[in-house]
Formats: C-alpha cells, sequence, structure tokens
C-alpha cells in the first residue's frame, strides 16, 4: 500500500521462520522456528499540495453584479514544512473570461454577469502548488451552476387561427399556449386575458383553461369573407415569477369557408375559384392550354416572317420586265421590275436617278432630245449616247458594274492577237527543245513537229 510520511513515519515487523517437514526423531530437542524483529522507517517525500475536496460544486445567480463571490477552494501543503500555497486557473480555458481567482485565498469571484438562458452551467479547473516548489502542482475541478431568475417575459408562438364563415357563438376555434425561456422551478403558470386598452372585442373571447392554455371562443355567428378575412386578437400573457412579467400577442384569424363538419375547404382567392366550381387541377390545365395557344401562334407568326416572296410573280411578265440592281451586294432581294419600253423610247429614260448613298458635289443636268430626233435614232446610237453622259457624269463615283450591250461593232483592224494564227505563218521558232520535256508535253510536241515538218517539205 501507499506510504505516507504525514500519517505513520514507522512500521514494526516480527518475522518468523518455521521448519515444516519435521522428524519425529528430533522433536525432543526443541522447537524448530526462530522470530526477529524488523523495524521500517518510512522517509519525508517533498509532495503536490492537497485540496479539501476531490471535486467542488458552486451556485451562482444570473445577472449577478461583477466581483460576487462564487466559492472558496482550498489546499494545504501535506509535508511537516507546511510550505505556502498559491491558485491559479487554466489560462488555456474560456472561462477564465467570465471568472477569477484569489491566488492567496482560492476565492472564486464573476468577471461577467451570467445568463442562464445561454449558459448554465461551467467547467473550470483550478491549480494550486508550493511557494518554494512550482514544479510541484495539483489539480481539482470546479462545477458552477448558474441560477435561474425571473428575467424574461413569456410570449406567444406565432400561430394563425381559422374561424368558419359558419361559425356559432361560442365555439371553440384555437387553444392558445405560452412559452417561457426562465426555469420552470421559478414559478412557470401563466395567465392569458384580452388587451384592457382595447374595447371589448364584439368577434372573439378567451377563456382561461388555468393549465396553463387558453381558448378563443367566437362571440357572434356567420362571419364574411368578403366584408372582412383576416382578423387580429391582441392577447395578454403574464407569468407567475417574482417579479411577475407579461408581453403581449397578436393572433392572427383568417376567415375561411368550411364543411359541415368544421374541415377547412379553402381561404382567401382560392374560395371565390371554387365556388365557380374550378378546382386547382382545372386552373393548371387551363393555363397550359393557354401557354400551347400562345406557342403556335409566336410559331406561326416566325414562320411567316422567314418565308421569302418570289421574285417573279406571274410566269407571263418575264419577258416584261428587267431587274435592275443599284448597289452591290444587294442580292435578289433588292430588285426591281420596270416596264422594258423605257429602252425603246429614250424619253423615258431621260430622267437620272442619282445613288442613294452618297452626295453628289456637282448635280448634273441631263441633255433633253428633240423628238424628231429621238424617232430617228438607232439603238446603237442610243446605247453610245447614254455610255457618254455616264462617263461625263461627275455625281457617279466608279465603281464595278456590268454593262451587256447587243451590239458587237466592226472587226478590230490590228487583226487577232490569238496565239493559234501562228501556226500558219512561217517562224524560225524550233520546237525540237519540246520532245526533251517529258510525257506531258508530248502531243504539243507532235503539233508543232508536225507543223515543221510541213514547212520543211
Amino acid at each position: 500500500q501507499p506510504l505516507n510520511y504525514e500519517k505513520k513515519k514507522l512500521y514494526s515487523l516480527n518475522i518468523e521462520g518455521v521448519n515444516t517437514h519435521l522428524d519425529s526423531r528430533f522433536s525432543h530437542l526443541g522447537p524448530f522456528k526462530d522470530s526477529t524483529m524488523l523495524k521500517v522507517i518510512v522517509g519525508d517525500v517533498d509532495e503536490a499540495p492537497l485540496f479539501t475536496k476531490s471535486l467542488y460544486e458552486m451556485d451562482v445567480y444570473e445577472n449577478a453584479d461583477i466581483g460576487t463571490i462564487v466559492g472558496l477552494v482550498s489546499a494545504h501543503d501535506p509535508d511537516s514544512t507546511n510550505s505556502l500555497v498559491r491558485y491559479f486557473m487554466d489560462n488555456n480555458l474560456q472561462e477564465e473570461k467570465i471568472f477569477e481567482i484569489d491566488s492567496k485565498n482560492g476565492v472564486i469571484k464573476t468577471t461577467k454577469r451570467l445568463d442562464r438562458e445561454e449558459i448554465p452551467w461551467y467547467n473550470i479547473t483550478v491549480s494550486a502548488s508550493e511557494i518554494d516548489n512550482p514544479t510541484l502542482v495539483s489539480y481539482v475541478s470546479v462545477v458552477i451552476k448558474v441560477l435561474d431568475m425571473n428575467d424574461n417575459s413569456p410570449y406567444i408562438e406565432n400561430e394563425d387561427a381559422v374561424v368558419c364563415e359558419n361559425g356559432r357563438p361560442g365555439q371553440v376555434i384555437h387553444t392558445i399556449t405560452a412559452l417561457d425561456k426562465d426555469d420552470t422551478a421559478n414559478g412557470q403558470r401563466f395567465y392569458f386575458s384580452l388587451q384592457e386598452s382595447h374595447p371589448q372585442n364584439p368577434n372573439f373571447t378567451l377563456r382561461n383553461n388555468e393549465d396553463n392554455t387558453a381558448s378563443i371562443l367566437t362571440r357572434r355567428r356567420k362571419f364574411s369573407r368578403t366584408s372582412q378575412d383576416i382578423y387580429y386578437l391582441p392577447i395578454v400573457v403574464t407569468d407567475g415569477g417574482s417579479p411577475s412579467l407579461s408581453s403581449t400577442g397578436t393572433l392572427t384569424i383568417r376567415v375561411c369557408a368550411c364543411e359541415r363538419d368544421g374541415r377547412v375547404r379553402t381561404c382567401h382567392a382560392e374560395a371565390f375559384l371554387s365556388s365557380a366550381g374550378l378546382s386547382t387541377g382545372a386552373l393548371i390545365a387551363i393555363l397550359l392550354c393557354v401557354v400551347i395557344l400562345l406557342a403556335i401562334v409566336v410559331l406561326f407568326i416566325t414562320l411567316r416572317r422567314g418565308k421569302k416572296e418570289p421574285l417573279i410573280i406571274s410566269e407571263e411578265d418575264v419577258r416584261e420586265n428587267v431587274v435592275t440592281y443599284d448597289d452591290e451586294g444587294g442580292g435578289e432581294e433588292d430588285t426591281e421590275a420596270f416596264d422594258i419600253s423605257a429602252l425603246r423610247n429614250p424619253c423615258a429614260a431621260e430622267d437620272l436617278k442619282y445613288r442613294r448613298d452618297i452626295r453628289p458635289e456637282v448635280m448634273y443636268t441631263p441633255r433633253h432630245q428633240d423628238q424628231s430626233s429621238v424617232e430617228t435614232i438607232n439603238v446603237q446610237e442610243f446605247l453610245n449616247q447614254k455610255l457618254a453622259e455616264a462617263d461625263r457624269d461627275p455625281s457617279v463615283p466608279p465603281y464595278d458594274s456590268l454593262q451587256t450591250y447587243a451590239y458587237e461593232g466592226q472587226r478590230s483592224e490590228e487583226g487577232s492577237i490569238s496565239s493559234l494564227d501562228s501556226l500558219g505563218t512561217p517562224s524560225d521558232q524550233d520546237y525540237t527543245f519540246l520532245d526533251d520535256w517529258g510525257p506531258e508535253f508530248k502531243k504539243l510536241a507532235e503539233l508543232y513537229g508536225e507543223k515543221e515538218s510541213e514547212r520543211t517539205n
């Protein structure tokens, strides 16, 4: 067993030795045993301080002033030297910010106000060490319970009550309860009443059930959603603590359509739809049909806009229309037709149309011809005349265009510049080198070789 110098410093032991195997022939020689005295002296060793309890339990009321004494821990040096003891708390624990301990006498005090509803229990560790030998440390746990005070008012949960349109006077429509954050041992007894500052409510009344609940009753019959669909009822709830606290809550009462057995059928706007015979499923089906119809209309309009109109409306007008292009890159969609008779009657083409994309700096005045000269002019002269007018027009910048003329003109006086005509004329060119060009030029070498041989012959 463990030895304690402070409790017993000396132990005396009587030790006896006996022969277990005796020979009867020598029994007359005397007892065959011996005994001796052994003394054990316990040496003194320096020990850590010793607390008076293995666990300390303390309590303090919430909202106590800062510096309130919570309790006291005590430890002493078990050695004969009886050194002084110093107390301290573990610096790694958060409770040090809430409690402090006197290093000399072990008194624990509060450093902040406590709230039981937030933290009802605290567990702290207190250490003690000798002043002469700080390396010898002992620890003890301290449990602090925060006692409750009536500092929270009771309140009613946010609930909605329902009253039927076909309600009767004295009918219980809802039962309310109250909640309190304070401890039930602090007299959690609730009393309900209507707010006295308001006049007597003509629609509803309240009845205490004496079991911390209250019932809401109707005072008249027949409620109408069309006139008023929501009622607000202020209710005062008071606890039985000391001092007594109270609070006011508002109960929302909705007027709904009910079945004969009291089951709620519907409330608010849905009731009017139901009276028309439309259920929720029917409303969803109608909305889906409307959405589908709108989608079909939008798709039809999109397809109609994307459809291209034909260039030529009637096959009979093919020879009566000429497609003209006023600018580049327009394509077939930028076309317009006009009567071909404008080419046959030069007077119809006298009006000059300027380009729409630029503003001419110098306006060109077209030259008008006499009616007598118009009748005698031929197509070739008319086209040459229009070409000259276009070349002299300063308002028309040069741009790529395609001009098609039916008159080809006379043969050039210079003759043909084609190399094919050179085969019929004598040439000093030697085409024998074409044989060395490979099979790709074999046919060409044969053609010019035959001409060369014919010319030689």
